[in-house]
């Protein structure tokens, strides 16, 4: 019974001990929601929203102890971003093209306060990306009535790899098979998603069912008429046409769903472009 107690001891201290050095509720957290975002919540496409719901719990709130602290939005947001990366692969896919991202500048504009013990919930989503960052605005949202209580814009560097490549491996392996729909806070083009190897298929189908009929008619002794070569031809070439444009369709997927530059975002950009420049002059 006593070496018990001792076990029971250690360990206490232990846990202790992890929680004064890594605050170890911040690491459980985040393993919990690669998991359940890998394995448990649904796909989502790149250009989608993503949720992710969250408490001002006692360890969140400000020193008057009366609404959350400002610095804790950034933080919830590690859990946001981890969300959207894992349902969307686009982690996973930067890491495979070699490359890494990590956050290079974020902008948060308070509206109204969360109060302890209130809920609330972060949408997230991609408005732009440029050759080398990735911009993504996250609302905090009150799950009641849909208010929104700050707005974040982040930009994620890319290094070692083209954000164009990474989204070119991403939109039109996605577009073909989830599509895109409509709302608010989510950038649709349900248009544009269609996949585009149905005209092909159809196409080569008509083609090669021609050029059977010819040869069945061959064998039975019977000469192809004029208008069955023709139309094998002309089968051929409609193929030929549909596959150069599929492939051209497929090159300028990225470009067709790639959001319009905000303006206020636009601003923000050339801040951050001026105050790297001062940086790097030493000013």
């Amino acid at each position: 019974m006593e070496q018990l107690c001792y076990v029971a001891l250690s360990c206490l201290l232990v846990i202790v001990l992890l929680y004064g050095l890594l605050e170890l509720h911040y690491f459980l957290r985040m393993c919990l929601c690669v998991l359940l975002a890998r394995f448990i919540k649904r796909r989502c496409h790149i250009l989608e929203a993503t949720t992710v719901n969250g408490v001002c719990l006692s360890n969140d709130v400000d020193t008057l102890l009366y609404h959350m602290n400002n610095a804790r939005y950034f933080r919830e947001l590690d859990f946001a971003r981890v969300d959207f990366y894992e349902r969307t692969k686009l982690y996973r896919t930067i890491s495979r093209l070699g490359g890494s991202v990590f956050q290079g500048a974020a902008t948060i504009r308070y509206r109204r306060f969360i109060r302890p013990f209130h809920r609330f919930k972060i949408i997230s989503r991609i408005i732009y990306w440029d050759e080398q960052s990735l911009f993504m605005e996250h609302r905090f949202v009150r799950p009641s009535d849909q208010f929104v209580h700050c707005i974040v814009i982040c930009r994620q560097r890319v290094i070692d790899v083209s954000m164009d490549s990474v989204m070119a491996e991403l939109l039109p392996k996605q577009t073909a098979t989830t599509p895109l729909q409509a709302s608010r806070h989510t950038l649709s083009s349900t248009a544009s998603l269609q996949p585009v190897g149905i005209g092909t298929t159809t196409a080569m189908a008509a083609a090669t069912m021609t050029t059977l009929d010819a040869v069945a008619q061959a064998e039975n002794g019977h000469v192809a008429s004029t208008t069955t070569t023709t139309a094998t031809t002309t089968a051929t070439t409609t193929a030929t046409t549909t596959t150069t444009t599929a492939s051209a369709a497929t090159l300028a997927m990225p470009a067709k769903l790639k959001p319009p530059l905000p303006p206020e975002l636009c601003k923000w950009i050339e801040y951050n472009d001026m105050s790297s420049k001062n940086l790097r002059s030493g000013c």
